[in-house]
């Protein structure tokens, strides 16, 4: 079964401490098996990135692709809220607040994530519990 065809796919930056752990907050919240995941360095977000003519140099945004169609930033959070459990769907409301302002506090926390969370040499290595979800 081709992983990419039948699931949402979300790119993030794998060697960002804030990036990892909120894979690791979606995939717990993932009960209908949406998502699967892809590092934005690895050769599977490399030919994602290719296919959908996404600037490599965009390590400094969540991607979400659904039905080969392309979200960056907040809307991509919003979005993947929306498919996960509990009460995160909530969150999706916000997605009426104009793009400029919901992006403005996106990109001040994606140029900060590095001095505030930290960074890993390399990408995260997937458990064998998680595995299955990563590209």
């Amino acid at each position: 079964m081709n992983k990419q065809s039948t699931h949402s796919i979300i790119l993030f930056d794998g060697v960002c401490n804030l990036c990892n752990g909120a894979v690791n907050f979606v995939i717990k919240r993932d009960n209908s098996n949406v998502f699967r995941f892809a590092p934005l360095q690895e050769n599977s977000g490399i030919l994602l990135l290719k296919k959908h003519a996404i600037d490599p140099q965009k390590l400094d945004t969540i991607i979400l692709i659904e039905n080969d169609r392309v979200y960056l930033k907040s809307t991509a959070a919003l979005r993947i809220s929306k498919k996960m459990s509990n009460l995160w769907p909530l969150l999706y409301v916000c997605i009426v607040l104009p793009k400029f302002l919901r992006d403005a506090v996106y990109d001040y926390i994606a140029k900060n994530r590095y001095t505030w969370f930290g960074k890993k040499d390399q990408c995260m290595i997937p458990s064998p519990a998680t595995k299955d979800k990563f590209l």
